[in-house]
């Protein structure tokens, strides 16, 4: 989709795409997420789910950014809307897993008295913020599906306010994180010195993939205000180096690191605490 004057009219790509980019990060993307879904079945921290589904949302969107590389320079809405959603709605399904990891932190170490949201809200709070964002970013894709440079426009400007509102949401909760573990400093409980927990291990984590995540926000958000002919669309790089290695690392440090540590650990605890009760009753 091209035209003389490119300032006025939508365009599906302003270069390129490069297949090779495409396939390598296809690749990444699938052995990252394999390694995921058997960590999940081994492991059954099923509230990881969300951040391996968004796994396959990468895999697919650079599918689509494979296929949109092969029809250079004649470009179909098809390929070009895959790659668009996939990649865009991808990281909110990441974050609404990082979201509940927090809550669970909070919980191993019973400290919730500590925390600016108790664990209810603070789980509600940010992964209805999260699930806003991704029904309007969705939403815009949808309405660019008509096709029409008044719904491609259109369609941009619902996915600026659904990015507004994941970096709102995802800005508050690194400030809620960062929260509670300066309260903790300041008024340490024993279980933050219980060697067998490894709390601070898991909220650096945490802390390391949610900058991951905000500097590709921030990125797409900026590339969006400028608007489809901007500096940011005329590189293909930039894409690659903000959006595609970013969050490939993010899925890589939850390889390494992974939470079924934390989750089994309040498991057990919860296990045991109802043992603990059954026994009691039974006496």
């Amino acid at each position: 989709m091209s035209s003389n004057n490119e300032a006025a009219v939508f365009a599906f790509y302003r270069y390129n795409p490069s297949m090779a980019g495409a396939v390598i990060f296809t690749i990444l993307f699938t052995i990252t997420t394999v390694w995921h879904v058997v960590q999940l079945c081994r492991t059954q921290t099923w509230f990881f789910i969300p951040f391996t589904v968004g796994g396959i949302f990468e895999i697919i969107g650079y599918i689509g950014r494979g296929l949109s590389s092969h029809e250079s320079p004649n470009w179909t809405l098809g390929p070009y809307l895959i790659q668009t959603l996939f990649l865009l709605l991808a990281p909110a399904l990441l974050a609404a897993s990082i979201y509940m990891l927090l809550g669970r932190i909070i919980l191993i170490l019973g400290a919730e008295s500590h925390a600016i949201l108790k664990k209810k809200w603070l789980t509600k709070i940010f992964v209805t913020g999260d699930v806003l964002s991704f029904l309007l970013q969705g939403a815009g894709g949808g309405i660019q599906a008509s096709g029409s440079l008044s719904g491609m426009q259109n369609g941009e400007r619902i996915i600026v306010v659904g990015l507004f509102v994941q970096i709102f949401f995802f800005g508050f909760f690194i400030v809620t994180a960062g929260a509670f573990d300066r309260k903790l400093k300041k008024y340490p409980i024993p279980r933050c010195r219980d060697p067998s927990i490894p709390w601070r291990k898991h909220l650096n984590i945490l802390y390391i993939t949610s900058f991951l995540i905000m500097v590709r926000s921030v990125f797409r958000l900026v590339e969006y205000l400028q608007g489809n002919n901007g500096y940011l669309l005329h590189h293909e790089v930039f894409l690659y180096v903000l959006d595609a290695v970013l969050i490939f690392l993010a899925m890589i440090v939850f390889n390494l690191f992974h939470p079924s540590e934390i989750s089994h650990l309040l498991h057990a605890e919860n296990d045991y605490e109802l043992q603990s009760a059954a026994n009691k009753h039974a006496i």
